[in-house]
């Protein structure tokens, strides 16, 4: 039997819309000593502008000068064997860890070794296709809410803020699937608020410290920043506690995290745990998300091409009939393109590891807690891996041209058995967002060339990229 949506059978037909290469904004590489000196006496924090230009071109190599030494690693085998890490020697870095803790506790964000494997056996199931599927419906409900939003900025002519629109969105999404209740409640809100003011907080590293600190070093936090995790995790608490009552009856992502079991011991999360690993949800569901679909939205509201190509798609692939999940595998140039964000900019920009104890990496010696430093920024873009690196073309990850991709070069979500959970929700998310507002709206940014990326808690423009909508 033919299951292919209505209008499939043409998508092949279709000629779309010419899409010329373009370079959306990069930071300016120096050389190793010119970068450490800009960072020092601007007092950026920063971490892209701390990559040397040469580490574009490396494998294995240190990354400028530092105490604790920092090791960037871009062969591509070397790094799935170190995210991979069956013996364990390259556990989480002690500073994400560090950062992340009073937020997330020792969760499958932050954890390693059997703990990490436990808690992933535990929560991947409610990431099932079949799951999915019914997380979809919740979607739609966010989507079009927004689309409603969206229309009113239209309506008026004014400049909204495209990063707080994704994140808005995606929150509401995250709410919605995780915790059946809209970010428009009282408590989504208020966590919303919170984690505003960690995200922003948190990810303000202080380079000298980096350098100069060994490793193990405290991780300090302000008061302000505990407070908003407190804030977070009793909000959190709260809604745990009303799935947990006989007969809630809800059907969502938090119910099957309650229900999870540990196939050996037989026992659930307790509820601290559960908190744990439902702040991870909220935390890597929509911030990572709403990171590659606002420069998505940047590329849609500077290349019109790319835009119409889309619009194309989708009226080719739903026959006019609202997006629905039978069609998001079929809009292949969609989700082309945000895969191609998430190359460009990938949301987690560095995944540090740490060396428990000493060892080798290929042929060279790697002391005991040196950081090992594998930047999936640079290894999307470096020389060796990928043509025309720093240009947007969304062609690569077409059918006809994804087997040119270089195994072990493309890991916005990791790489192997530690791949997110959450990959396939973010990428059937992001998918129906380009291609449902897409449909609606043609956008415009005043000073596109203004926009320049940095490496926060996720990769994000420096400013708030303000932007008008226009209801087509």
């Amino acid at each position: 039997m033919n299951l292919k949506p209505v209008g499939a059978e043409d998508a092949t037909e279709a000629q779309p819309t010419h899409c010329p290469l373009f370079t959306p904004p990069r930071p300016k590489s120096l050389g190793p000593l010119a970068a450490l000196l800009r960072a020092g006496i601007t007092r950026d924090s920063n971490l892209l502008g701390l990559l040397p230009k040469q580490a574009y071109s490396m494998k294995i190599g240190n990354l400028g000068y530092s105490r604790r030494s920092i090791i960037i690693i871009n062969d591509a085998d070397t790094v799935r064997s170190i995210l991979t890490d069956p013996t364990d020697i390259y556990p989480k870095s002690d500073l994400m860890v560090g950062a992340l803790a009073p937020l997330v506790g020792d969760s499958i964000f932050v954890s390693s070794g059997d703990t990490w494997r436990k808690q992933r056996a535990m929560v991947a199931p409610a990431f099932n296709h079949m799951k999915l599927s019914k997380a979809f419906e919740s979607m739609q409900v966010s989507v079009e809410d927004y689309v409603d939003v969206i229309n009113e900025h239209a309506r008026s002519g004014e400049e909204f803020s495209l990063d707080m629109a994704m994140s808005h969105l995606t929150a509401d999404i995250i709410c919605r699937t995780v915790f059946s209740t809209p970010l428009a409640s009282s408590t989504a809100k208020d966590v919303f608020e919170a984690f505003t003011v960690f995200e922003r907080s948190v990810a303000h590293v202080e380079i000298m410290k980096l350098i100069i600190e060994p490793a193990w070093s405290d991780i300090p936090h302000q008061a302000h920043v505990l407070e908003a995790c407190e804030n977070i995790r009793h909000h959190i608490g709260e809604l745990v506690d009303t799935h947990m009552r006989k007969g809630a009856g809800f059907e969502d992502i938090a119910t099957d995290i309650i229900a999870a079991r540990d196939g050996a011991t037989g026992e659930g999360f307790t509820r601290k745990e559960l908190i744990d690993q439902l702040g991870v949800f909220f935390l890597a569901g929509h911030e990572t998300t709403a990171s590659a679909l606002t420069w998505g939205f940047y590329v849609l509201a500077t290349q019109p091409q790319v835009l119409q190509r889309i619009r194309e798609e989708t009226e080719v692939i739903t026959g006019g009939e609202p997006i629905g999940f039978q069609h998001i595998r079929d809009l292949t140039f969609t989700r082309s393109v945000f895969k191609e964000c998430l190359r460009l900019y990938p949301p987690i920009t560095f995944i540090p590891r740490v060396a428990a104890e000493a060892t080798m990496i290929g042929k060279k010696k790697i002391k005991k807690g040196a950081m090992i430093m594998i930047a999936p920024w640079v290894i999307h873009r470096h020389q060796d891996y990928w043509k025309n690196p720093d240009q947007f073309d969304a062609e690569r990850f077409m059918p006809h041209r994804e087997s040119e991709i270089i195994p072990n070069t493309y890991m916005p979500f990791g790489l192997g058995p530690r791949v997110c959970v959450g990959a396939n929700f973010a990428t059937i998310e992001a998918t129906l967002i380009l291609s449902r507002l897409a449909q609606m709206f043609d956008f415009t940014i005043d000073s596109p060339d203004t926009v320049r990326p940095v490496a926060r808690l996720t990769t994000r423009p420096a400013e708030q990229i303000m932007m008008r909508a226009k209801r087509r």
